[in-house]
């Protein structure tokens, strides 16, 4: 039979609206409609260094979100669903990044992009997954730049935002090195850029000497540190990546420079950095005790101590570390991933069974969240940034000591306060209740 023109239309139309309910995650929601989504499981993807120079703590976090996921799933998963998280390589490279999240979201179909690394690489993909309509959770970077709820309604942050730990750190600078000479080394871009935005909110700018960048790849920074080392900085705050970290004391100790050093907590993790610094001074023929040269470094924190056997969080994560990843390090690389991951099943958990792609966004609109962090989190409407601040740290004996309360402030001009809400404790069985 010869169909006449009108139902021929008609069929291409209802095919043509059908193919782009599908490909934006419409319809009416659930297993079968939405991208990633079937009545046993859910599909995540992430992009992460896990080769090249940010690798180093940074390519444990895959694993560690994934062993998480895995922990859930193995006590019933979230209304049934079990998480399935697949992590690529983008060795901290734009270009790889774009590749590979196009990948993960037009032939993986992943329902979201959870957890993805780095603000050079994922600034470069915000559009993409944005226009497409693919939840954008909790990237793993501290740029104000997530944190654009009109502009980029898919897009949430989750740490504290560059700005806001630069406000934290700066208030710690001004009132504990009152009068010093101050210097800062920092990654040229976004991250740079808001750290020292919040810095300079507190530090007197008569007493910042120099202000030296490095580029991500490029390992050579004597320039820079023979700069600062010049200005005669007592104070440097590094808005560093691990390795660049590693790489400023390295270099510092060889020419004899020995300032007090403070930096964001992307950067001090004291696992990763030290033993990037011995991997270092290995490569150039030498020999250090990376925990000796990480003594006395000053950070802040928003989730609690890896060393703290007392926390619910961290028996949690231990257990499940122990479980899943033991050959991993047990350190602040795993638990950030892991509490990450924790924070994905809470909004699974209160998108409900029938899972959509919008659903999950106006869950996490709701705000209400709570977790492992020592501060609460941000979300609602008009905010997608994540936590609200930190706790002022010092690497004692190799580890990250937490002292004073933890604080709270904004990306703006409000002061730094203390918090004094009690943390919440992890569940019994480790799973986000309904």
């Amino acid at each position: 039979m010869v169909l006449s023109r009108r139902p021929r239309a008609a069929v291409a139309l209802t095919a043509a609206l059908a193919l782009t309910l599908t490909a934006c995650g419409g319809g009416g929601g659930g297993a079968g409609s939405t991208p990633g989504v079937t009545d046993t499981e859910v599909l995540v993807g992430s992009t992460l260094p896990l080769t090249g120079n940010a690798a180093p703590g940074y390519s444990e976090q895959g694993p560690a979100a994934k062993a998480m996921f895995d922990y859930i799933n193995a006590n019933g998963g979230i209304h049934g669903r079990k998480i399935n998280l697949k992590y690529v390589d983008d060795g901290y490279n734009p270009a790889n990044t774009v590749t590979l999240t196009k990948q993960l979201v037009l032939e993986d179909k992943v329902f979201a992009v959870v957890g993805a690394l780095g603000t050079p690489t994922h600034t470069k993909v915000v559009d993409f997954l944005n226009s497409s309509r693919v939840p954008d959770l909790f990237v793993a970077s501290g740029c104000t730049c997530w944190d654009q709820p009109d502009k980029n309604p898919y897009t949430y942050g989750w740490q504290p935002d560059y700005t806001v730990e630069g406000k934290i750190l700066g208030d710690y600078v001004a009132k504990n090195f009152a009068g010093k000479k101050v210097a800062y080394f920092y990654q040229d871009d976004d991250f740079g850029a808001d750290g020292m935005k919040g810095l300079d909110k507190f530090i007197d700018q008569s007493l910042v000497v120099a202000r030296q960048p490095y580029q991500p790849g490029n390992t050579d920074v004597a320039a820079q540190v023979s700069a600062i080392a010049r200005s005669g900085a007592e104070v440097v705050v590094l808005e560093t990546i691990p390795a660049y970290t590693a790489l400023f004391k390295l270099t510092a100790l060889k020419l004899g420079y020995n300032p007090q050093l403070v930096a964001s907590s992307v950067g001090a993790d004291p696992v990763t950095v030290s033993g990037l610094l011995e991997n270092f001074a290995k490569q150039s023929g030498a020999s250090v005790k990376g925990s000796d040269l990480v003594e006395g470094l000053v950070s802040s924190a928003y989730l609690p101590a890896t060393s703290n056997a007392q926390n619910s969080w961290i028996q949690l994560f231990k257990k499940v570390h122990d479980t899943y990843i033991p050959n991993l390090p047990f350190d602040g690389n795993v638990i950030y991933a892991m509490s990450y991951a924790y924070t994905f099943a809470q909004v699974l958990q209160a998108a409900g069974k029938d899972l959509t792609r919008q659903g999950l966004i106006d869950a996490l609109n709701k705000g209400g969240f709570t977790g492992p962090g020592l501060v609460p989190f941000r979300y609602g409407p008009d905010s997608h940034a994540g936590y609200t601040g930190g706790q002022i740290s010092t690497i004692r004996g190799g580890q990250q000591v937490l002292s004073g309360t933890p604080l709270t402030t904004d990306d703006g001009d409000g002061p730094v306060v203390p918090y004094t809400q009690p943390q919440p404790a992890a569940p019994a069985n480790g799973v986000p209740a309904a």
